[in-house]
């Protein structure tokens, strides 16, 4: 447990020394990114200490380590590492996943009308992640399209249709070792979230 800790603040101190060379170099590109991806590894904390959800430190790692890689990413690496792509793609794919299934099953075990059968939980994180994947990829054509019109420059940018395709693959990648190793470990969780966000109601 102490090590996962160590590994997340490593990683954020990386995040924020990106965000200062950003100001110092004026990068506004590595401020933006840097900047979101370290308010985004602060969720864990977040939900502990406001809504006594605790959640373990290998999710916070895991959360942070998708920001981190994707930050790394924007700075450089995607251009000097070919497959650096492929990895955030998966990595954020199984977050989504993982959120996914969490609140699923939340709302599943606190209902006893809904039953989802176990057959089809692996359809369920499937879907949810190609939908999100969808909705990424047209984002990133929006941001495309506003680029060619303004001349700005974009932190999100698409390379082509053989990239798109390439994207959905490593986002099937994510999702399917969410659906085939990550039930059990998600289980508590979705015990947790359904303790506090339906225990106001009991």
């Amino acid at each position: 447990m102490r090590n996962q800790r160590r590994l997340t603040r490593g990683m954020q101190l990386v995040l924020l020394s990106l965000v200062a060379a950003g100001f110092v170099f004026g990068q506004p590109k590595a401020i933006t990114n840097g900047g979101i991806a370290l308010l985004i590894t602060f969720i864990p904390a977040i939900l502990e200490r406001n809504y006594d959800l605790p959640l373990d430190p290998w999710l916070a790692l895991w959360i942070t380590t998708a920001v981190f890689l994707h930050t790394l990413g924007s700075a450089g690496l995607y251009t000097l590492i070919f497959f650096w792509d492929n990895i955030t793609h998966a990595m954020s794919a199984s977050l989504v996943a993982a959120a996914g299934y969490t609140v699923a099953r939340a709302i599943e075990l606190h209902s006893d009308e809904i039953h989802v059968p176990q057959r089809l939980v692996f359809v369920y994180i499937f879907v949810i992640v190609l939908s999100f994947g969808v909705i990424w990829e047209l984002f990133e054509f929006g941001l495309d399209i506003i680029a060619t019109e303004t001349g700005l420059t974009m932190p999100l940018a698409q390379h082509g249709l053989d990239d798109t395709v390439k994207d959905t693959m490593f986002n099937s990648v994510g999702a399917l070792i969410v659906a085939v190793f990550g039930q059990v470990h998600l289980a508590g969780v979705a015990e947790d979230v359904r303790d506090r966000l339906f225990s106001a109601e009991s």
